[in-house]
């Protein structure tokens, strides 16, 4: 197990740290010491395996809690958020140190994370809990493409689903100047006219302009944010706020209307009530 408070044996070093599992299992210390020195280079601790736990980083600490799990050859992993305590390069590095892992030892690994991408990169099968309960389990394609209510769409996306929240009224829904015919993509949506409604939609999955294959939306530009290969774009429409991602070349000016289309596809609707989704 990888804990995240590291739960290190202080007394020990680094070298001994990493080793104890296979001490404790009497494994031959020429072995110990190839195995140590192997898992020290993948993690970046070679310089480090004669120091005390209290010389180290916090991140340091985490990779020598990690080294100590995965060091062991055995059925089941289980790690506690191990990244947390890293910066960002080094939790780049580390999922894919941990994924290959994986990958040559066969065991199943339990991880536990707040950080979606980890969850996203990583597993196999996710499971989405909310309060102590099960939200969804399934493939990281499933969470992303087939969310089962707001929370699993809100959840997984970065930046997360838009959301509109309104009432149906003849099986449409406003908010500002803009007016969603939800007949286009639920036949049945009469039966939700007088009820709350919540038309979900990824900030990436839209198209510049418009377009006939979906919902034709002007709002204005309030902020951009420029972050390389792509850009957030922060809008509003009457007291409705979303963000969209575009690519960085397509960046509009601020304080102008923009135009673009959310194609049906890319539509999701939740029940306003249940927070489900609604199956088209």
């Amino acid at each position: 197990m990888v804990f995240q408070s590291y739960a290190l044996y202080p007394q020990m070093t680094v070298f001994d740290n990493i080793a104890f599992g296979l001490t404790l299992q009497g494994v031959d210390e020429d072995i110990i010491e190839e195995r140590v020195k192997n898992i020290a280079g993948i993690l970046g601790l070679t310089d480090y395996l004669d120091r005390l736990p209290r010389a180290l980083s916090g991140g340091q600490r985490q990779r020598v809690a990690i080294g100590r799990a995965i060091i062991r050859k055995v059925g089941v992993f289980l790690m506690d958020e191990p990244l947390s305590n890293l910066d960002a390069k080094q939790r780049v590095t580390m999922r894919y140190e941990i994924a290959q892992i994986h990958r040559e030892t066969g065991a199943t690994t339990i991880y536990v994370t707040h950080d979606q991408t980890e969850a996203m990169t990583l597993a196999d099968r996710i499971v989405v809990m909310k309060d102590g309960y099960v939200q969804q389990i399934g493939t990281p394609y499933e969470l992303y493409y087939k969310p089962a209510n707001v929370f699993v769409a809100g959840f997984i996306g970065e930046p997360p689903m838009n959301f509109v929240r309104g009432e149906v009224q003849n099986g449409a829904l406003s908010f500002g100047p803009v007016t969603l015919d939800l007949s286009r993509k639920l036949k049945d949506i009469h039966m939700y006219n007088g009820k709350q409604i919540v038309f979900g939609f990824r900030p990436e999955a839209i198209k510049l302009g418009a377009h006939d294959d979906g919902y034709q939306v002007t709002a204005q530009v309030e902020l951009t944010e420029m972050l390389g290969d792509n850009t957030n774009v922060y809008i509003t429409s009457g007291d409705k706020q979303a963000i969209l991602k575009i690519d960085s070349h397509d960046t509009p000016e601020t304080d102008v209307p923009l135009t673009f289309t959310i194609p049906l596809e890319s539509v999701y609707l939740f029940d306003g009530e249940t927070e489900k989704v609604i199956e088209a």
